[in-house]
């Protein structure tokens, strides 16, 4: 999952188009933009909004900037690193959990959680 913030005058589809570019090297195809939800962020005052989408490339490119690092991952390997600990999702109350978790098709273990 990636976050960012909508530049003014700025749709929230073009943000996520344009945060995905920018952070990550990833193009997606605008047509999949699904809304899935949204959370408060109390950072100042902010919404966080949920959007799930497709990817036309498998070719990721961390920014270096606000990514170090970034990684695919098929739902099968995300459960083995989850049960052996290596991976750490978010809080279960985090929007990035539930964006997780419907791309996974069933609930999370809680323990797979940071927190």
């Amino acid at each position: 999952t990636l976050a960012g913030f909508v530049e003014a005058g700025e749709s929230c589809e073009a943000a996520v188009v344009r945060e995905i570019r920018e952070e990550a090297g990833i193009d997606i195809d605008i047509n999949s933009l699904e809304y899935l939800g949204s959370q408060p962020w109390p950072y100042p005052a902010s919404l966080m909004l949920a959007y799930r989408a497709t990817a036309l490339t498998d070719d990721i490119q961390a920014d270096g900037v606000e990514l170090a690092h970034l990684a695919w991952f098929s739902r099968e390997e995300l459960e083995t690193l989850c049960v052996a600990g290596t991976l750490k999702l978010p809080n279960p109350t985090a929007i990035s959990w539930h964006l997780i978790e419907n791309w996974f098709g069933k609930p999370l273990d809680v323990q797979w959680s940071r927190n």
